[in-house]
């Protein structure tokens, strides 16, 4: 059996028994129930709830996108990493336990733009409407990046047409979505998180005993100038018989790295980190919840920076482009594991793929069915109506997510664009809503708005007018959002009575 067959098989079995423990699971679902199906009755227990928050959360971008950044611009993308983990921390500490509380509070809300329409009791449901629509341009988008990751593992390794494979990927993903629901989708992400994790740091250990150790990894890329400079960028500037060559590089301006940073802020809006802390058993869970989703997350981001800088040592003439260096994981797994080893290595990027696109679908799926048409359009439609419009969602999304897939963006730049667009129209939301009693209806409107036009009219349109404006389009967004909320609510009419008395209600149960 050839090498490439041996890898094929272990990626195929991989994916029949992510599918096969998905299909079992779906048997404790009740699926006359909304609730079991977009939130699983509120069951997770600790390790689920920040596993499947971090699986979801990371995705392909962490063994993909973040060696291959590190691989091509050196250890300065480390701002990147140094960002998220203190978002997370923030996210966990400020944002996690008041929030399963609040939404209690709030209604028994089981989605986020629920939260938001019964948090300021919009009964015009403005605000679930625009976050609904919110959630389907961004999380589109998401999908296709993640159904672009494995495209490429399939065309990298095996020279196999991307569109074939992408489409047998999201069939894969489809078939325990569809049925399982909420409750699939996050104990299939516990078991992937640990996968990822798992073969981060086997081809980690393996790369830097290939290299001669710690001190041989960092003696090899000390050929390339500013690659190891925490404060700068190793600029490519000339390509000499297929060998990138960094030249002197450039030095990283504080608004370069306060802009890696700002990744960080996008984690107050991630709806699909934020149901993970809305589906929590107890509220008591979250201390050993954080700790350990914590844990995970600097392993696991440790070992993808790790791999761009053992990749540079090992194969500094691998790759001449940002894209082909995101295939790194790839190249160095492949290079010191047997195939079937090195089949089962890959589907670690298989599962952080896996482990974000279901949680993408069932958060476009439930936005759609549960928040715009049972929400807005018809209020009392069946259960059995709910979950047929959110399946059918759930296909059209794939199905969109497959030509996002193939338009040729890299994963680190399709990534980036719906992380801000989520970041900055529901973090600053989250946060006022949660922390500031004087926030009222017109100001999250303002706010939102504000955020999602931001990030797409600073990306599009600002951005290029100058280099000053190169900023990732999160931060400005992010401030304009805020300011907005502070601005609008200040200047209309106060919360009601009621409204201020469940934010004392959520916030004393949150302190218990």
């Amino acid at each position: 059996m050839s090498a490439n067959i041996q890898m094929l098989v272990s990626l195929f079995l991989y994916m029949a028994i992510i599918c096969t423990i998905g299909v079992w699971y779906s048997s404790r679902l009740k699926k006359s129930s909304a609730e079991d199906f977009f939130l699983a009755k509120r069951q997770f227990g600790p390790w689920i709830t920040a596993l499947s928050a971090q699986a979801s959360d990371m995705s392909g971008w962490l063994l993909m996108g973040l060696p291959g950044a590190v691989f091509f611009f050196g250890i300065g993308q480390a701002w990147v990493a140094i960002g998220l983990f203190i978002g997370t921390v923030l996210n966990w500490t400020f944002v996690a336990k008041r929030l399963r509380s609040y939404t209690e509070v709030a209604q028994n809300a089981i989605t986020l733009p629920e939260f938001f329409s019964k948090r300021f009791h919009d009964n015009k449901r403005i605000l679930l409407a625009v976050s609904a629509v919110i959630n389907l341009l961004f999380f589109s988008i998401y999908v296709g990046s993640q159904l672009l990751v494995v495209g490429l593992i399939f065309r990298t390794v095996f020279g196999l047409p991307m569109l074939p494979m992408i489409i047998i990927a999201a069939i894969v993903i489809l078939s325990y979505t569809l049925i399982g629901g909420f409750l699939a989708v996050g104990t299939l992400d516990c078991i992937q998180s640990t996968v990822m994790v798992s073969v981060l740091s086997l081809v980690m250990i393996f790369g830097i005993a290939n290299a001669g150790g710690i001190s041989g990894v960092i003696e090899n890329i000390q050929n390339f100038p500013r690659f190891l400079d925490i404060m700068g960028e190793a600029a490519q500037t000339d390509i000499a018989n297929g060998i990138p060559v960094f030249g002197s590089g450039t030095q990283l301006t504080f608004i370069s790295i306060v802009s890696l940073m700002a990744w960080g802020l996008g984690y107050f809006g991630m709806p699909h980190v934020l149901v993970r802390y809305m589906a929590i058993n107890k509220l008591s869970d979250f201390r050993a919840s954080r700790v350990i989703g914590l844990s995970w997350l600097f392993v696991s981001m440790s070992a993808a920076l790790a791999i761009g800088l053992i990749g540079r040592s090992l194969f500094p003439g691998a790759f001449a482009t940002n894209s082909e260096a995101e295939t790194v994981f790839i190249l160095l797994a492949r290079s010191f594991f047997p195939p079937l080893l090195a089949g089962v290595a890959l589907s670690g990027i298989l599962a952080a793929s896996m482990s974000s696109v279901d949680s993408y679908m069932l958060i476009v799926s439930s936005a759609l069915a549960n928040d715009v048409y049972k929400g807005i359009i018809n209020k009392k439609a069946s259960e059995k109506t709910v979950m047929r419009i959110a399946r059918t969602t759930e296909v059209v999304v794939a199905i969109f997510g497959i030509i996002v897939a193939v338009s040729g963006d890299t994963i680190f730049g399709v990534v980036a664009y719906a992380w801000a667009g989520l970041g900055a129209s529901f973090g600053p939301l989250i946060l006022f809503s949660l922390y500031w009693k004087r926030i009222n209806f017109s100001g999250a409107l303002a706010g939102m708005l504000t955020g999602g036009f931001t990030v797409i009219l600073w990306r599009n349109f600002i951005a290029p007018l100058h280099p000053v404006f190169n900023v990732y389009e999160l931060l400005p967004a992010f401030i304009l959002s805020s300011l907005a909320i502070i601005i609008v609510s200040l200047a209309t009419k106060k919360p009601s009575l009621e409204i201020e008395e469940e934010f004392e209600a959520a916030k004393a149960a949150a302190a218990v």
